[in-house]
């Protein structure tokens, strides 16, 4: 058998094993096709994998251009398994068009605690699962200690010492987003790394304490995310004795914010203006109900980082030149709009759809397309579009889910 030949059978072996898999689903596989275009796709292929990014398959007619990727899921970033958790992370190396912001998905089980460390970056979190207990400490030497759960924020700024520990009974599991789309959580300032690097006359001198008080220190990077016992049930046991404790300086109850309420969804809005501390992370919580849409509107102020925590959704994202594409989501992926492109998200699935929209800038701000024209002299919108007025209205006031 000659290579082209063998190479062939191959194929054709791959096709027929993706149609016979779909044939005993009693689905029909996807296929390349329209009516008058395209044709179908005999293998090898990943039939799976097409059937989660139908619009990729099949774009929509309105689709042109060359817009970059704009998505990437967690399911295919590498997992990092520790004593206490595990980690993983979605960065520039892994969706290249986002420079501004990089997010880390990351588990603690009960009693994991995510070690003492700073960062560069600032760091902006959202619960998605448990319990957790978060301390900080400030350059004013003010304490903090707070207990944080489903739909919980917390913010700490660049260069503030921080620990995540998991509560009981089962842990927790959160969202990171850091103001860098070049960050990686291997590039993080770890104590005990740091006790590693120093002689240990100069810790003893450091400490006011003998030398041998340090000889038996961790291994450098051995801690990271490592099992530790609970903590006090009670928030105040914990604090650090002789210090001021500041009161949710660092933490934010995004879920007690009255939403904004619209027939098919809400949406809640957190930024500097109701959660101070947060300088350089602007977010919003979006619920969509089957059927409904995250209306057509832009950014006039930086780009957007999606994290899709449930459901199942469509966005179309429009450029200049004429440039649109379309990308499937479900939970777990992310999604990236690059600064000022149009877009909008449909739920495509029959649940709610519930997604974060983040920004690196100090305060939410969107542009409606339909406010826009409506606010615009209608006989100005009229010469550009031809639209029957007995039929279309726009609306002067923002409808964020329609």
């Amino acid at each position: 058998m000659t290579d082209l030949s063998r190479r062939n059978a191959l194929f054709t072996m791959a096709g027929g094993a993706a149609l016979a898999a779909s044939a005993a689903s009693g689905a029909e596989l996807a296929q390349p096709r329209r009516p008058g275009f395209g044709g179908d796709d005999p293998g090898p292929r990943n039939a799976a994998r097409d059937s989660l990014s139908p619009d990729m398959l099949n774009q929509p007619v309105t689709d042109s251009g060359t817009l970059p990727n704009l998505k990437f899921s967690f399911a295919d970033a590498p997992t990092k398994e520790y004593p206490g958790g595990w980690t993983r992370q979605v960065t520039v190396r892994e969706l290249g068009v986002s420079k501004n912001i990089a997010g880390v998905d990351m588990r603690l089980n009960s009693g994991g605690v995510r070690e003492l460390h700073w960062h560069k970056e600032s760091e902006w979190a959202f619960m998605l699962y448990g319990n957790a207990r978060i301390t900080a400490v400030g350059a004013d030497g003010k304490s903090f200690v707070d207990d944080v759960g489903p739909g919980d924020l917390w913010y700490f700024p660049s260069g503030v010492p921080h620990s995540i520990q998991g509560l009981g009974p089962d842990g927790c599991e959160f969202l990171l987003a850091f103001d860098d789309g070049g960050f990686d959580e291997d590039s993080t300032f770890l104590l005990t790394d740091w006790f590693n690097h120093v002689p240990p006359a100069l810790l003893a001198k450091n400490f006011q304490a003998p030398a041998e008080a340090f000889a038996h220190l961790p291994k450098e990077s051995e801690r990271y995310i490592f099992p530790v016992a609970l903590p006090p049930a009670d928030v105040q046991k914990d604090r650090i004795p002789d210090t001021e404790m500041v009161g949710n300086r660092f933490s934010h109850r995004m879920m007690a914010q009255e939403p904004i309420k619209t027939p098919h969804g809400t949406v809640r809005i957190t930024d500097s203006n109701n959660f101070p501390a947060a300088k350089t992370i602007a977010a919003a919580l979006v619920e969509i109900e089957p059927g409904g849409i995250r209306e057509l509107h832009w950014h006039p102020n930086t780009d957007e980082w999606q994290y899709y925590i449930e459901g199942q959704a469509r966005m179309g994202v429009f450029a200049a030149n004429a440039h649109a594409r379309t990308f499937d989501f479900a939970a777990g992926d992310v999604g990236y709009v690059p600064f000022a492109m149009g877009h909008y998200i449909e739920n495509t699935g029959s649940t709610t759809l519930r997604f974060l929209e983040m920004f690196k800038s100090s305060y939410y701000a969107d542009i409606s397309l339909n406010q826009w024209l409506a606010l615009t002299p209608p006989e100005l919108v009229q010469g550009h579009l031809n639209l029957d007025p007995q039929k279309v209205s726009f609306r002067k006031d923002k409808l964020p889910v329609v």
